[in-house]
């Protein structure tokens, strides 16, 4: 029972590709922005550290609506170093952008991003960004994105990805470099088309996977989660499937959906919906809440351990 009213989606880009600067258009041409408010340079990018270096290490999660449509984007680290974030972000979402700066090409960090997002089997759409650039090269970078993808075992349905031309800077975006636009449209109308909706059966048993913790000062922690079958309500009393096996009953106190760069309070979440709860003390990520009284938990989110690479050459 596949919910058409939302679309989740995690953008993957190397550093300095454009992503921030692509959310920040999205954001302000869905309506997220008045045309008076002070924007803060790349808003995705809420860690201090991030801002100055242009990285992004923990996965944040923003929301816009266009033509009626839930749009939740899922920013991911653009760097095989943070590859536990990388899953989780993945496991949230049910398609990817991967952009890609027009004149660079696709980079060494997008591989690692991109091989998790083909695994997943996760439809893309390619956005071929900054088509502005005067030592743009659009035609060989496409070709580049196809010798990437074949060269990660893409099957067939994969490499029919469509393509965007975008300008984040200017707002613009494109299904053709031939085509007139003034604004992002191309772009919003195919995340709707080509990613699909969010599977679930709201009257099913509560599934519900927690993959990035946040802190409130007068909540606590609050479990970002995505709910991918049976309704949630605030009260509801509920059971988390631990890592180690166990259940721990506890009850659901608030839940906030994310609008722009708000969190929105909420009275229920349904299948697709990615919430903040608050009532789940002691939750970790990739614990599944559930119901109390028959449990199904979710698979736990597989991360890649930490490895060293080394290279040894014979002394010339």
């Amino acid at each position: 029972m596949p919910n058409d009213g939302i679309r989740n989606i995690a953008i993957i880009a190397h550093v300095d590709h454009g992503k921030t600067t692509l959310v920040d258009a999205m954001l302000r041409q869905s309506g997220v922005f008045r045309a008076n408010e002070e924007v803060m340079e790349r808003v995705l990018d809420s860690n201090a550290l991030e801002r100055e270096r242009g990285i992004t290490i923990l996965a944040k999660t923003t929301g816009i609506r266009y033509q009626g449509v839930k749009i939740n984007i899922v920013d991911t680290p653009g760097h095989s170093d943070f590859g536990g974030e990388v899953e989780r972000a993945l496991k949230m979402v049910d398609g990817v952008l991967l952009l890609v700066d027009a004149s660079e090409g696709p980079l060494p960090q997008t591989r690692y991003v991109l091989v998790k997002a083909l695994e997943a089997k996760l439809p893309t759409i390619a956005v071929i960004n900054k088509i502005d650039r005067p030592d743009a090269r659009v035609q060989e970078v496409v070709n580049e994105l196809y010798d990437l993808f074949i060269d990660l075992d893409a099957t067939e349905e994969q490499l029919e990805f469509p393509i965007i031309y975008t300008n984040a800077r200017a707002g613009i975006a494109k299904t053709s470099l031939a085509d007139s636009s003034n604004d992002l449209r191309p772009l919003f109308e195919a995340i709707i088309r080509h990613i699909p909706q969010p599977p679930g059966d709201p009257s099913g048993t509560l599934q519900i996977l927690v993959a990035n913790l946040d802190y409130s000062d007068y909540l606590g922690r609050l479990a970002i989660a995505r709910v991918f079958n049976g309704t949630l309500n605030i009260g509801d009393e509920v059971g988390i499937a631990k890592l180690d096996g166990t259940l721990q009953k506890t009850k659901i106190t608030k839940l906030y959906s994310f609008e722009g760069l708000k969190r929105v309070d909420e009275t229920v979440g349904k299948p697709g919906d990615i919430l903040a709860i608050a009532g789940l003390e002691g939750i970790n990520i990739g614990e599944t809440v559930t119901n109390p009284e028959t449990p199904e938990p979710l698979p736990h989110i597989q991360i890649d351990e930490p490895t060293i690479a080394m290279i040894f050459t014979v002394n010339t």
